[in-house]
């Protein structure tokens, strides 16, 4: 089966967890790069903002064409209770393309649900599983178990 990882991580975090899907399934990996700036106090605020009003943004080029996958791994950080929207940009340029996916997000501490449903809707069909880990429990290696039920 032939399995790709796509994500979007702002602060590393989404990206620490990707990167162990990719290593335990084989897949490929491609990173999902906004040409928006987000990083530091000011996009951060801006990441909320766009999110918020499910703002499409441009990306930079990909690597990898998702219906050459059997099954693709969605990873997104939530912003304000929403999938941060680079990837919902990354859904929306893909659109009908997906065959199988599962979907991965982190947060501070809650907004699961909104982010999985947000992606669920953009994607047009429902994951085969979802995953849903705290900042604190990506940082701290506490995922080992959900993580090997996730993938299996």
């Amino acid at each position: 089966m032939s399995i790709l990882v796509a994500y979007f991580s702002r602060t590393e975090v989404t990206k620490k967890l990707a990167e162990a899907i990719a290593s335990e399934t084989g897949a490929d990996i491609e990173e999902i790069v906004s040409k928006v700036n987000y990083s530091g106090k000011i996009g951060f605020a801006r990441g909320g903002k766009d999110a918020i009003s499910e703002k499409i943004i441009d990306l930079e080029p990909l690597k990898f064409d998702v219906s050459d996958y059997d099954l693709v791994y969605l990873g997104v950080p939530v912003w304000a209770g929403k999938a941060a929207n680079p990837m919902i940009s990354y859904i929306k340029q893909n659109e009908g393309k997906f065959n199988d996916v599962k979907f991965f997000v982190t947060a501070g501490g809650t907004g699961f649900e909104g982010a999985l449903e947000q992606m669920e809707k953009y994607v047009g069909k429902a994951p085969l599983k979802t995953l849903g880990l705290t900042t604190k429990e990506v940082k701290h290696d506490e995922f080992g178990d959900r993580l090997s039920s996730f993938i299996e």
